[in-house]
């Protein structure tokens, strides 16, 4: 496997900026960590999230979430 292609999940890694919408996979259902981390998210901000979004969808959640809880900055 190319390591030059794996997304670090690092700011400034052209992989981890790509759009949710244009991900070759964003149509797939959500990870388990992403299910995971959207439910601690959720919790903190009293809000529910469905069980069966996207990893796409997920992952515009979770970015939402972070921002309305002030994590992940």
């Amino acid at each position: 496997m190319n390591e030059a292609n794996v997304d670090s999940g690092q700011a400034g890694d052209p992989t981890a900026e790509k759009d949710p919408s244009d991900w070759v996979t964003g149509d797939e259902p959500a990870t388990g960590a992403q299910k995971s981390y959207l439910g601690t998210l959720a919790r903190q901000a009293g809000e529910e999230v469905p069980d069966d979004l996207t990893k796409a969808d997920a992952s515009i959640k979770i970015d939402e979430l972070q921002e309305e809880t002030g994590r992940g900055q």
